[in-house]
């Protein structure tokens, strides 16, 4: 079943865009790594990766490490490709 370009209305409001975009380029990313990149509060990040992960395109996990709760959070297999639909579908819609 090949993966046909089309417009992601969860994906597409800018933070969003920016959260799978970064997480795209690895395989998983500290919560607080993305906040700092994205330039949101954590509330604002949490809201829009709620949306996300309901959608199941985001992962988040919760660990204890040295006694600090750490959240991260990764792309699924279905997030990564709706993002890349997505990115996609820009191109088309741009003339890229």
């Amino acid at each position: 079943m090949g993966t046909t370009p089309r417009f992601d209305g969860v994906i597409h409001p800018p933070p969003r865009l920016q959260i799978c975009g970064l997480l795209a380029a690895v395989d998983t990313m500290e919560f607080a790594a993305v906040r700092d990149q994205v330039g949101v509060s954590d509330s604002v990040l949490s809201k829009h990766v709620r949306q996300l992960e309901e959608a199941g395109y985001v992962e988040v996990a919760k660990a204890t490490i040295a006694s600090r709760q750490r959240t991260s959070l990764s792309l699924t297999k279905d997030g990564r490709r709706a993002f890349d639909a997505h990115v996609a579908e820009l191109r088309r819609i741009t003339g890229g």
